[in-house]
């Protein structure tokens, strides 16, 4: 299928590996222009590299990428100096760290909110009425499935992702960029195969004294696709809501996840 978004121009943010890097290879697959950013120059370059040469040159769409932290006010301001109009903005940063809400101080509430709420409105702001003055626009918030189902030792992701969820369900329906072209979505993943999931099923192997191997099938056999998702997929749904098939989408929550999430039909 022709998503027939070829030439236009994404901000994909935390892009260096996983997820984002998912996202970044699926646009530039169509044709897209990327612009990955991600704090780690070495990786970014490398996988900027890679994006270009098996995605970008095939499609004829350039890969750029610029190593700034897009949580800080300097970060942000560097992106937009390297360019000001973008027609797909797709924000990511990572989690904040599990624990026990006994344990944060402000501060961590403060940093957990900057990145994961904060981050993304800021990016928003800046750029959905230059996309609404272009008749198009697609924002792709990457949150996380535990925005429907929270997880106890994930209390700084629950609040922060939320408060973008509530901020994003008002802001997608606004008339002066729903009417004019622009949409706003989230995407909530399930358990995906990233060095993220490795990292936590590393921990969880230590303190239960199983093997790595024994904590990936017992996850997997919670999930009725008996496996996790790969960065590739996660890509693909990003590229669709980007399209121009995907106009009459906004202001929703995707939970791709494998079925793990019971919820409600």
């Amino acid at each position: 299928m022709d998503l027939g978004i070829a030439g236009k121009w994404a901000l994909v943010c935390g892009s260096s590996k996983g997820l984002g890097l998912g996202c970044a290879q699926a646009l530039a697959a169509e044709g897209v222009n990327v612009l990955m950013v991600a704090r780690g120059a070495e990786a970014l370059a490398a996988a900027a590299a890679k994006t270009r040469a098996d995605y970008g040159d095939r499609a004829g769409a350039s890969v750029d990428f610029l190593a700034q932290d897009i949580t800080t006010p300097e970060g942000r301001a560097a992106v937009f100096e390297r360019r000001a109009d973008f027609d797909i903005v797709v924000t990511n940063a990572g989690g904040p760290p599990p624990g026990d809400f006994r344990d944060w101080d402000r501060e961590a509430w403060i940093k957990a909110v900057d990145a994961n709420m904060l981050t993304p409105i800021e990016l928003i702001k800046a750029t959905v009425d230059g996309m609404a003055a272009r008749g198009f626009g697609r924002i792709v918030n990457i949150t996380s499935s535990a925005v429907k189902a929270p997880i106890d030792i994930l209390g700084l992701s629950n609040g922060a992702r939320s408060g973008l969820t509530g901020f994003v369900a008002g802001v997608a329906r606004n008339p002066q960029l729903a009417a004019r072209g622009v949409t706003i979505n989230n995407l909530l993943p399930g358990k995906f195969d990233t060095d993220r999931l490795v990292g936590t099923m590393q921990g969880a192997a230590q303190k239960t004294g199983k093997s790595l191997e024994e904590i990936r099938a017992a996850q997997q056999a919670q999930i009725p696709a008996k496996r996790f998702g790969t960065p590739a997929e996660f890509g693909a749904i990003c590229a669709f809501l980007c399209s121009q098939q995907a106009g009459y989408i906004t202001g929703q929550n995707i939970l791709p996840d494998g079925g793990a999430f019971p919820g409600t039909f």
